[in-house]
């Protein structure tokens, strides 16, 4: 029996995705930084962060708030710039998003995650420091 489509393209046996949160407190247009950047909607639900593609349907992310273990979020010119934010999770790594309204989408997310779990990246400077007293430590090390 061949499969039929119906007019936006759905098998008719393919689920429909269940949302994760009851209530929506915030949606904004957003993109996901998980491998090709992918242009979408994010929604912050009374349950947890989502991300849906504006395209595939398939292609989500549901991050329910107890899996959450902080919110690293880039801020440049002492707050007034927010480029992007990544959700940490206990089991599956990092989520990188970016938003048209980053600011209001971390205020969202600090009513459900306390807010000593939502901490600043760090600068280009910070990075460059760690990884060089890395590299005397590994070079003192061996010799």
């Amino acid at each position: 029996m061949p499969v039929k489509k119906t007019q936006k393209g759905l098998k008719k046996e393919q689920k429909l995705l269940e949302p994760l949160n009851t209530e929506i407190e915030l949606q904004v247009k957003g993109t996901s930084h998980l491998g090709l950047g992918s242009y979408g909607f994010i929604v912050v639900g009374d349950k947890g962060f989502e991300y849906y593609n504006e395209r595939t349907i398939a292609d989500y992310i549901q991050i329910p708030w107890t899996e959450v273990e902080y919110i690293i979020a880039s801020i440049y010119f002492g707050g007034r710039y927010i480029p992007r934010y990544a959700f940490r999770t206990k089991n599956n790594g990092d989520f990188a998003f970016s938003s048209k309204k980053p600011r209001a989408v971390l205020r969202a997310c600090r009513e459900h995650i306390p807010a000593d779990k939502i901490v600043r990246s760090m600068t280009f400077g910070q990075v460059l420091k760690r990884n060089t007293i890395w590299l005397i430590d590994k070079i003192k090390g061996k010799k």
